[in-house]
């Protein structure tokens, strides 16, 4: 990248165009939000500020005093007594100076702690539609870059800008007492300071929030890919070189910003050191003629130039601070952003425990649509498609163009139901099956029974209550889910086991396992129960995987299971074991069941037969038989020649 089409300015114009966020002072006190429980700390380092500012102006004036009197009077006491002090002052600052960074860096990490928790625990608590709808790589981002940057400004900039205030105040005061007509001289500059400070301090601004969302993409990118699914989807596909170009071509944005943003910054240090040089030349010029015109003492313009260069160097840093600030106020904003994220799944302040659950389930009238424009992942960020071509989008609409297609979504998809006006009741202890062709809705009814989603019409109760009505963790608590995708964390087996249930003893762990058919394969592992099993479970196979799940949920001991397509990975022996073990944990449970197998559907009390968001049918096997609807036909398509395999 080079200076082309009007050198550093063109960049200026350029990069003029971004959008420029406001610090209000609603973000300042959010941010003093964060700082507070370290005022203590911070009244300390203001104070440690001032000493250290205060013996650094004490040193020009010892040189003064070395020049004028001591040296020309011959006082040998004087003169040891000033060298002295010259040692002790960078002793005594360098020693406090250690004990502010301690303090500095107590409130930054702090400060990083308690954003990092905030973030994590508001995401912990979103819907699973959040999940859908952001990307993980950009969250990683928020969590890492955003809040480092973050802490930066409290740690560093911040305490840069007071230094620098305290050290011009205190530095204004000796050169106003010392000669202010010099000290005018040298102010006479200021306004050069200013003009080019205030065009690029919004582009430097500018250019941090986009590098921040630039590598936000980058980090996304590298998640999709290096993770166990993503690169055996890459691999399938042979899309390796097309993956790299993509890598490297978000890489190239996060280089050029970075290139663009350093040059600009460069540029502007560079003016602004030139205009304090021509400024410091022109004093020492009128202080060496009033010298020679014997009304200055050289001891007295020797000192007036130490604290002209004191005076530059924090006037220089002040010019920028509004640069400075505004790019670290950035960070707290893209948290911020993520922390007002409403909470969809939100649990009531008079929630009730749901005890002693007998298991009877109901849906009144339920009605779900996945798309909803007040709902969602991440906001006010931008997203890039898989082509590479970027979109400001809000709550997962597009921003730009302010309607469906943009996104590549017509009004109808977002209008589409996945549910509509369903109602069915579940009764204690009953097996109810849920059967119907793909995209029927069938997962959309597990995810609801346990609240991974709300209703967008209707209620779901459990022992009559609704489930808003009820804690969160109590529902959790009363309700098991083995979900079509099986996950494993990078652990070990029995880490992954008892992590339904920690408090389990060895016993009720390889009960669980006996009953889901997978102990007598752990047994012969090398490691047993202490095998770890990869990312995501990949060292193992899909019906081991699937097993160990189904163990999981056994040693969680629910009163309500949800198996949604549990038994999909097996074959047929182990799927006869595993329905004999599952037959004796569910009984006296309610069980809902998405179920492939006719050994499944006729072991059921009841079931349910969906098709495009409906319950269309509903009964037993025989007496959906009878009516020859749509369940007559998937049992004479899928289910009966499926069991004759």
């Amino acid at each position: 990248m080079g200076f082309h089409g009007g050198g550093w300015w063109a960049y200026i114009s350029h990069d003029e165009q971004q959008e420029r966020p406001t610090i209000t002072r609603a973000l300042l006190l959010r941010v003093w939000e964060f700082a507070q429980p370290y005022r203590l700390k911070i009244i300390l380092l203001l104070l440690t500020i001032l000493i250290i500012t205060g013996l650094s102006l004490v040193s020009p004036l010892l040189v003064r005093s070395l020049i004028d009197n001591a040296i020309p009077n011959e006082d040998y006491r004087l003169l040891t007594m000033l060298a002295a002090g010259m040692v002790a002052i960078p002793i005594v600052n360098g020693g406090i100076g250690v004990f502010q960074r301690s303090l500095n860096s107590q409130i930054g990490e702090g400060v990083i702690y308690d954003l990092r928790r905030a973030l994590y625990e508001h995401m912990q608590r979103m819907s699973l539609r959040f999940f859908t709808q952001s990307r993980t790589g950009e969250l990683m981002s928020r969590l890492n870059n955003d809040v480092v940057g973050a802490q930066r400004a409290i740690s560093d900039t911040i305490v840069t800008i007071i230094s620098n205030i305290v050290s011009l105040v205190g530095t204004m005061a000796i050169l106003l007492t010392l000669e202010w007509r010099l000290t005018l001289l040298g102010l006479a500059i200021l306004p050069l300071f200013v003009l080019p400070a205030r065009r690029v301090g919004r582009i430097l601004r500018d250019l941090r929030r986009r590098s921040l969302e630039i590598s936000a993409e980058m980090n996304a990118t590298m998640n999709e890919t290096l993770n166990v699914s993503g690169a055996l989807l890459v691999k399938l596909f042979g899309r390796q070189d097309q993956e790299m170009k993509r890598f490297a071509d978000d890489a190239a944005d996060v280089r050029d910003i970075g290139v663009r943003s350093a040059v600009i910054g460069r540029w502007f240090f560079m003016m602004l050191s030139i205009i304090g040089a021509v400024g410091t030349a022109v004093v020492y010029w009128v202080g060496g003629y009033l010298v020679l015109e014997d009304a200055f003492t050289i001891g007295t313009i020797v000192a007036f130039g130490s604290y002209l260069s004191q005076l530059y160097g924090p006037l220089m840093a002040l010019t920028n601070a509004p640069v400075e600030f505004a790019q670290s106020m950035v960070s707290f904003e893209r948290v911020f952003e993520a922390l007002d994220i409403p909470v969809e799944i939100e649990e009531k302040l008079d929630a009730k425990l749901l005890e002693q659950v007998n298991g009877r389930i109901q849906f009144h009238d339920v009605s779900f649509t996945y798309i909803d424009e007040e709902k969602g992942g991440l906001r006010e960020i931008t997203r890039f498609n898989r082509r590479g071509s970027a979109s400001l989008l809000k709550r997962g609409k597009a921003k730009e163009n302010g309607d469906a297609s943009a996104n590549g979504q017509s009004t109808e998809t977002e209008q589409r139901w996945a549910l509509q006006n369903v109602n069915f009741t579940i009764e204690p202890g009953e097996l109810v099956a849920l059967v119907g062709p793909s995209g029927a809705g069938k997962t959309t009814i597990t995810y609801l029974i346990p609240r991974l989603y709300d209703p967008s019409d209707g209620r779901i109760t459990i022992d009559n209550h609704d489930l808003r009505d009820v804690t969160l963790n109590s529902l959790a608590h009363n309700i098991g889910m083995v979900t079509q995708e099986t996950y494993l964390f990078y652990d070990t087996i029995r880490a992954n086991l008892v992590y339904a249930r920690p408090d389990a003893t060895d016993q009720q762990m390889i009960d669980a396992a006996k009953a889901a058919n997978i102990h007598d394969f752990i047994a012969q592992l090398p490691d047993g129960y202490d095998t770890v099993v990869g990312e995501r479970g990949y060292r193992l196979s899909g019906g081991e995987r699937q097993r160990i799940a189904i163990a999981r949920v056994v040693l969680k001991d629910p009163t309500i299971l949800v198996l949604d397509e549990a038994t999909s990975h097996l074959d047929s022996l182990s799927e006869a074991l595993i329905q004999e073990a599952l037959g004796k944990v569910m009984k006296g449970r309610s069980s809902l069941v998405i179920a492939h197998r006719l050994s499944t559907i006729l072991a059921a009390d009841k079931i349910l037969v969906m098709e495009k968001g409906q319950l269309v049918e509903q009964g037993t096997h025989e007496e959906l038989l009878a009516q020859g609807g749509l369940y007559t036909n998937l049992y004479e398509t899928q289910f009966k020649p499926a069991e004759t395999v």
